[in-house]
This record gives C-alpha cells, structure tokens and sequence, in this order.
C-alpha cells in the first residue's frame, strides 16, 4: 500500500476523545499496513512518556492505554517536538520506544519524496 501517514496531534489528556481519535486512526492505519508517524506538539508531547497516556475519554471509548500500546506494537513511530518538549521540562531519557525528538525538518525528511496522507487533531 503506497504513501505514509501522518498524524499530528496538538491536544494533550485535557482533550481525552481527541487523543482517542488521532490514536484509533494511526491505529488502524498501521493495521492497514501503512507507515505511520504521530507528530506531537504542545500538550501532546506528553503521550510521547510511559505511563502518561492513562484516561479513558467516554463511555464505551477503548482506554487510551490500551490504543497507545497497540499503536506502538503494530510499528506507529512518535516524533515530539523538541521545543514543546523542553519547554515543559521534561526528560529525553523518559521517552517512550517508539519516540524520538524530532521537529519539522525530520518530519519532511520521513515524509519524503512520496505521498503522505495528513490528519490533524
């Protein structure tokens, strides 16, 4: 299946339905087979820490943990911003996995040459 997947997600756990949403998206995406990069800014580069993406957003909504771990598990890549990332003080060291700090140039650069598809939340 041709072309990449990128989600960028600005909302952090003040906003739990949607960080749901973008993570049931990248979710399935990587399900389909496609690469699939989340690009976290602002709030969300929290998620990017084990242990922080604990909520559940409403009923019936699958625990967001649970969305994280199968995110990751099917090969889902987190790219944090490294300006939002320190100006909350937070620690590289803490990252999860399958995250790294990564601003706009390394996105371009996984992105490519080739198509991408873009969701935002």
């Amino acid at each position: 299946m041709a072309g990449k997947v990128v989600v960028n997600l600005a909302t952090g756990l003040e906003d739990a339905e949607r960080v749901t949403v973008a993570f049931l998206v990248g979710g399935a995406a990587v399900e389909q087979g496609r690469e699939v990069t989340m690009f976290l800014t602002k709030e969300a580069v929290r998620l990017a820490l084990p242990g922080h993406g604990e909520a559940v957003a409403c009923e019936g909504c699958p625990p967001l943990s649970r969305l994280l771990e199968q995110y990751s598990e099917g090969g889902g890549t987190l790219l944090v911003c490294p300006i939002c990332f320190n100006a909350r003080k937070l620690s590289e060291g803490d990252l999860a996995d399958n995250a790294r700090l990564a601003g706009a140039t390394p996105l371009w650069e996984w992105i490519g040459e080739g198509d991408a598809t873009v969701f935002s939340y």
